[in-house]
C-alpha cells in the first residue's frame, strides 16, 4: 500500500522522480537542457513543500521565473500528465490528490499566461 505525501523527504522523492521522467521526455527535455538540476532542486523542493506541507519560506514568483521560456499549453499539459503519473506511482491519499489538483491548476494557469503572451 502506498503512503501519502507527509514529509520533506516525500516531496524530495516526488521532485526527483518527476524530473527523472521530464528530463527524458521528448517534448519537455529540450527546455531543461540548460538547467543545473543540483542547484535548482532545492528551490523546486521548497516550492512543493510550501504548496503541499504549508512550509514557510518560499516567496519567489514561480511564473516570473518561467516567463522567458518559449513554451505553451501543450508543454504544460504534458508536465501535468507526467506529474500525475509520478504522484500515482509513488503516493496515495489526500495530499497526493491535492498535489495533482494543484499541479493541474498551475499547469492550466501557466499555459494560459504563456499563450496570451504570444
Amino acid at each position: 500500500m502506498k503512503k501519502d505525501i507527509t514529509s520533506s523527504e516525500d516531496v524530495a522523492l516526488l521532485v526527483d522522480e518527476f524530473y527523472a521522467v521530464a528530463f527524458m521526455d521528448e517534448l519537455l527535455a529540450p527546455h531543461f537542457v540548460d538547467i543545473d538540476f543540483p542547484a535548482h532542486r532545492p528551490r523546486m523542493i521548497a516550492f512543493w513543500e510550501f504548496v503541499l506541507l504549508d512550509k514557510a519560506g518560499y516567496t519567489t514568483s514561480v511564473f516570473d521565473k518561467h516567463a522567458h521560456m518559449k513554451i505553451g499549453m501543450e508543454h504544460f499539459n504534458r508536465w501535468v500528465q507526467i506529474f500525475h503519473e509520478t504522484v500515482d506511482r509513488l503516493f496515495d491519499g489526500e495530499k497526493a490528490n491535492d498535489a495533482k489538483m494543484r499541479a493541474t491548476t498551475i499547469g492550466w494557469t501557466f499555459g494560459n499566461k504563456m499563450e496570451h503572451r504570444k
